[in-house]
């Protein structure tokens, strides 16, 4: 992949533009090892990486608003200027080459409705101006989730005026909004989003289908940017945990198995020897809970921090039927393990509650720390299945459960033309 905007020197997300991509997932094997060199096992199962399409992949975009209402630029503030003396110019990115084949038309959409609504971008130097961002998700359904960062409400009602607009934009370009929203940040401070969401069209949900499983995804909840990588992740991790056979896509890049064929074998429920309990800590929407209640396990229960998340996975859990089986409570989840057992039949309805057979920890980028570790560790959980994507966090966290070890790893390229790697190990206890 080459990028005109890289080559200008006008955008620097992108680090290894222009490195064969073959190059860039070999370098990021080698580094995560590296990294994990000092927890693995010398029979540790390493699997190839988990490769999809290098360009045209993020479902996600956060465009900050620059120049006028009249021609706004949606994209990014100018890196060639120094952070303390911005004037405040943007580039304008709404051509590039990562996003998924029609977000640029919804990024058209949103600017016109931007001057329709005569929405004047945010000025970060003078600290004039109303519209901060733009933030997009499209789904795999081709619905479309718009988000509108303003200051404050003062053209609340403008922007409202012009969502009709917008909707029938949208429509025509065969991407609907399932989700129109305004986010309030006030403050000047370099945050993509503020707390208060306005519902301005559509519903509270987008639905992101990956595998068959329909997750439902709120305006400020956390979903991974590369749909197709994500689908290959949830099915691995519920491959190795239920021993199901994951069907692989003959024409995927690398170790692969990314693509409309990287479903689980089976319908939902019916898989042989499952494990009877899991916990998803961390569970966001209940991406990896879902697939290993369809993969087969009894009873699954997720925790996670964020109020909005964990009621979207009991909608979700509603619709596919599994409601008595699938439980989602907020909460912190380095707590998890420490619920006394007279508190747990409200946040965990499992009967095998002293234990699950698997727990499966999907944490921010600083891992789950020496508590959670630590507890793990005692907790006499015969298997953890550890989603990261901080192989240097991972590394310290492994070395603090050493009742566990390392027996499959597999390298997840979730972020293209970067560094960044997501990192799936399942630990079995010794």
């Amino acid at each position: 992949m080459q990028c005109p905007h890289f080559d200008a020197g006008e955008c620097r997300s992108c680090p290894l533009m222009g490195v064969p991509y073959e190059r860039q997932t070999a370098d990021m094997q080698a580094a995560v090892l590296a990294a994990l060199a000092d927890v693995l096992d010398p029979d540790t199962r390493v699997e190839e990486p988990f490769t999809g399409p290098e360009s045209g992949f993020r479902n996600k975009a956060k465009l900050v608003a620059t120049g006028t209402a009249v021609a706004p630029r949606l994209g990014i503030l100018d890196p060639r200027q120094h952070p303390r003396h911005h004037d405040g110019t943007g580039v304008d990115l709404r051509d590039c080459g990562l996003y998924l084949d029609g977000m640029e038309g919804v990024f058209h959409a949103c600017a016109a409705a931007v001057t329709a609504a005569g929405l004047e971008p945010y000025d970060v130097a003078a600290r004039t101006g109303e519209l901060k961002s733009v933030i997009v998700t499209l789904s795999p359904g081709r619905e479309a989730m718009v988000r509108f960062v303003l200051r404050s409400t003062v053209q609340l009602d403008a922007l409202r005026g012009a969502v009709p607009g917008l909707l029938a934009d949208l429509a025509a370009r065969g991407t609907p909004a399932a989700v129109v929203s305004a986010n309030l940040l006030p403050e000047h401070v370099a945050l993509p989003e503020g707390d208060e969401e306005i519902l301005l069209a559509g519903g509270p949900t987008l639905r992101m289908e990956l595998n068959g499983i329909g997750l439902r995804l709120r305006p400020q909840g956390f979903f991974q940017t590369n749909t197709q990588v994500t689908e290959g992740l949830y099915a691995t991790a519920a491959d190795w945990v239920t021993g199901r056979r994951r069907l692989e896509d003959a024409g995927a890049e690398g170790g692969g198995g990314a693509g409309e064929d990287a479903g689980i074998e089976g319908g939902m429920g019916d898989g042989g020897g499952a494990p009877a309990s899991a916990w998803d800590l961390y569970c966001g929407v209940g991406g990896f809970a879902f697939h290993l209640a369809r993969a087969g396990v009894h009873e699954v229960w997720g925790m996670e921090s964020s109020a909005e998340a964990v009621a979207a996975a009991q909608e979700t859990a509603r619709e596919l039927g599994l409601a008595d089986r699938a439980h989602f409570s907020p909460g912190d989840a380095t707590q998890a393990l420490s619920f006394e057992k007279r508190e747990l039949p409200q946040a965990l309805p499992c009967e095998k509650r002293e234990v699950p057979d698997v727990v499966v920890v999907n944490p921010p980028r600083r891992g789950i720390g020496p508590e959670l570790a630590t507890a793990l560790d005692a907790s006499g959980v015969p298997t953890v299945l550890y989603s990261s994507c901080n192989p240097t966090t991972l590394a310290h966290d492994l070395a603090a459960m050493p009742a566990y070890r390392v027996d499959r790893l597999q390298v997840f390229d979730m972020f293209p033309q970067t560094r960044h790697a997501e990192v799936l190990t399942l630990l079995r206890r010794r």
